[in-house]
């Protein structure tokens, strides 16, 4: 039987992959800050980086499903020895890079920087790693984007974005990328690789949010304002505590088109992700994973 240490096991991409290895029958430890239970085949250790406790000497593989960064810090150091590694960052490590926000350029940063010491990491100890970046994820009701529109939408029985909000974009569901992480593990060409993982369809920023707008019920109207309305609305809402995170630049990228290339995942380890279908129960409450074949 093979055991997989997994790290932000508690989270949405994290609970997904839990589901998939217990379906396939590993022997599972995850690694939680709040106490839960065990159950058949999952062994929950409470702690977190920078020492996580009572980790064993040697798994077959190691998943992290949380901040890449403290996950490569980690792993630099440990004496845990795995074949394996699978980790996933983001996609904001190419849209971030160049923002007008110090903040975003961070983020995009510290993931480049946690991408190439993992990789170093993983060839100097003769182990092979994979870093899987999704896009804009969804399918468990716990993400900030998607599920956040959805829950402002039926709040106020409407939802305003600008008129050009037509930038592509590439919703993944969580099932899907639990299923490449098991995937990328098996693959020998996916070994010191970092790939792209976008969602099935590719489909402009205003029919997204519809499409989740629509599968709700009742359905929120969506309006498209010119951005001089849209901005004074925004204003309006941040004075009443509401979306002051949402920055210009955040705004901006509404206009961009986000999309990235499923080819090199699909030729190496068979990505295969779903069209973009929401259904109200994605963003109602936390679902749990099908772990489904």
């Amino acid at each position: 039987m093979n055991t997989a240490l997994v790290f932000g096991g508690s989270g949405q991409i994290g609970a997904a992959l839990l589901a998939r290895l217990r379906f396939e029958g590993w022997q599972v430890l995850a690694l939680s800050r709040e106490v839960r239970a065990d159950a058949p085949g999952l062994q929950w250790l409470r702690g977190g980086f920078p020492q996580p406790p009572g980790l064993p000497g040697e798994v077959d593989a190691i998943f992290s499903c949380g901040p890449l960064d403290a996950f490569a810090h980690w792993y630099a150091g440990t004496g845990v020895r795995c074949a394996r590694v699978v980790a996933f960052g983001s996609t904001s490590v190419h849209v971030k890079h160049a923002s007008g926000d110090a903040g975003e350029r961070d983020v995009a940063r510290r993931l480049r920087a946690a991408e190439t010491s993992l990789l170093a990491a993983a060839t100097a100890r003769g182990e092979a790693a994979t870093v899987l970046r999704p896009t804009l994820v969804y399918g468990a009701a716990r993400d900030a984007t998607l599920t956040r529109i959805a829950r402002l939408a039926q709040r106020f029985g409407r939802f305003a974005l600008p008129r050009d909000a037509r930038g592509l974009r590439q919703p993944v569901h969580v099932d899907d990328l639990a299923d490449a992480a098991l995937a990328a593990c098996r693959s020998a060409p996916a070994r010191g690789r970092g790939y792209d993982l976008p969602g099935g369809e590719t489909v402009p920023y205003d029919e997204m949010v519809g499409r989740v707008l629509a599968c709700l019920s009742p359905p929120p109207r969506l309006y498209l304002l010119p951005m001089p309305l849209f901005r004074a609305l925004l204003a309006a809402a941040r004075a009443g505590g509401i979306a002051r995170d949402l920055t210009g630049d955040a705004i901006a990228r509404m206009r961009d088109d986000l999309a990235f290339d499923a080819g090199p995942a699909a030729r190496d380890f068979g990505y295969a992700p779903r069209a973009f279908a929401p259904v109200a129960a994605m963003f109602d409450a936390p679902q749990p994973s099908s772990g489904s074949p």
